[in-house]
C-alpha cells in the first residue's frame, strides 16, 4: 500500500514513490502516444502515486511530456501533486533565452508556456532544473516569489545543485523575505552516494526534502543486468555502455544474493533503501508500461532493518 510524508519540513505531503515522466511522448517508448501516456498515469494515481514529476524540455521535442501528461490526468488534476521543471535549453520553444535561463524575464516566459501545455491553472512544485551560474540567485528567487503570491505556483525546489548553492540559495531567501525552496532533486542511489557529501546535510539543515532521481543507476540495480547477461536492446547496450564496461560484477552480485536472501527483488531493495533515509521526501522512478507502475509502487513497501541498512553501507560504501 502507498505511503505518504511530508517534504521536507514544509506542508506538501507527496507519496513515498513518485512518478517521473522523461518517458511520456519519448521517441521509442510505450508511453510515446497519448494512449501510452494516458495508461502509465491513470495506473499510477489508481496505484496511490501522487507525485508526478516532469520537465518542460522532456519528449520526443521540447515540451511533449507536458502537453501529454496534461492531457491524462484530464479532470483528476486536484488529485495529484503536479511538479515540473524550468532552466535547461528548450531549443527555442520559450523564445531566445541567451543562456539566461535564471532570470526574471526567461521565468515568467517559462512558467506561463508550462501552464499553457499542462492546461492547468498553477503547479504544485516549480524546479529550478539546473543553476544559471551567470544570474544571481536573488534575481531567480525573486522571480519566483511572484510566482507564489500570484498563485501560479505553490512550492518551489531545485535540481542538480550542489552543497554550497543549497546554502547560498537558502541564506538569500532568509536575508531577502524570498519564498524557500523546499526540495533538492539529485542523481541519488545505492551505487552513486556523492549527494550524501554536502547535499543531504544541507538539506537536512535547511529543512529540504531530497527527491532523488535514477534510483536505479540507470538499471543496473534493477537485477536485469548480469556479469554475462545483458538483455538485448536494453537502454545500456545503446547508451551509457561505459556503465556496463566500468560495473563492479562482483559488488552487484553480491546485492543480488541480499535480495535474494530475503525475497525481495532488487528494486524493492533500491527503492526501500532510499525511502528509509531520513531526508528522502519521494523517490522519482520513470516508467513506460502500467505493470512498471505497479512494480515501482510497490518497491518501497519492504522494510529494510538496522542490520540490512548496515550490510548494504557495507556493499555500497558511502
Amino acid at each position: 500500500m502507498m505511503t505518504y510524508r511530508r517534504l521536507g519540513s514544509s506542508g506538501l505531503s507527496v507519496s513515498t514513490v513518485g512518478l517521473g515522466c522523461n518517458n511520456l511522448g519519448r521517441t521509442g517508448t510505450a508511453s510515446e502516444s497519448q494512449e501510452g501516456t494516458d495508461a502509465v498515469v491513470h495506473a499510477a494515481i489508481d496505484a496511490g502515486i501522487t507525485l508526478f514529476d516532469v520537465a518542460d524540455m522532456y519528449g520526443r521535442a521540447p515540451g511533449v511530456s507536458e502537453i501529454q501528461l496534461g492531457k491524462a490526468l484530464g479532470s483528476r488534476r486536484d488529485d495529484v501533486v503536479l511538479a515540473t521543471k524550468f532552466g535547461l535549453d528548450m531549443d527555442g520553444a520559450n523564445g531566445r533565452d541567451w543562456n539566461a535561463r535564471g532570470s526574471r524575464r526567461y521565468i515568467v516566459r517559462a512558467v506561463e508556456a508550462s501552464l499553457r501545455r499542462l492546461g492547468t491553472e498553477w503547479i504544485d512544485l516549480y524546479q529550478y532544473h539546473t543553476p544559471d551560474v551567470l544570474t544571481p540567485i536573488e534575481e531567480t528567487l525573486a522571480a519566483l516569489d511572484d510566482l507564489v503570491t500570484s498563485g501560479k505556483v505553490r512550492y518551489l525546489g531545485h535540481s542538480n545543485f550542489s552543497g554550497w548553492q543549497v546554502a547560498e540559495a537558502e541564506f538569500t531567501a532568509r536575508s531577502g523575505g524570498y519564498t524557500p525552496f523546499i526540495s533538492a532533486q539529485n542523481p541519488y542511489s545505492l551505487l552513486d552516494r556523492r549527494l550524501e557529501r554536502e547535499v543531504v546535510p544541507a538539506a537536512e539543515a535547511y529543512g529540504l526534502g531530497v527527491l532523488p532521481y535514477f534510483p536505479l543507476a540507470n538499471g543496473l540495480l534493477t537485477g536485469k543486468y548480469r556479469r554475462d547477461e545483458v538483455p538485448a536492446g536494453s537502454r545500456l547496450t545503446h547508451s551509457r555502455k561505459n556503465l556496463l564496461e566500468t560495473a563492479d560484477w562482483d559488488q552487484l552480485e553480491a546485492y543480488s544474493r541480499f535480495a535474494a536472501e530475503r525475497e525481495v527483488s532488487e528494486v524493492q531493495v533500491a527503492f526501500s533503501w532510499l525511502a528509509a533515509q531520513p531526508s528522502v521526501g519521494s523517490v522519482i522512478a520513470g516508467a513506460t508500461s502500467p505493470e512498471q507502475v505497479l512494480q515501482n509502487a510497490a518497491a518501497a513497501d519492504w522494510s529494510p532493518s538496522a542490520e540490512d541498512l548496515q550490510e548494504l553501507d557495507r556493499l555500497f560504501p558511502a
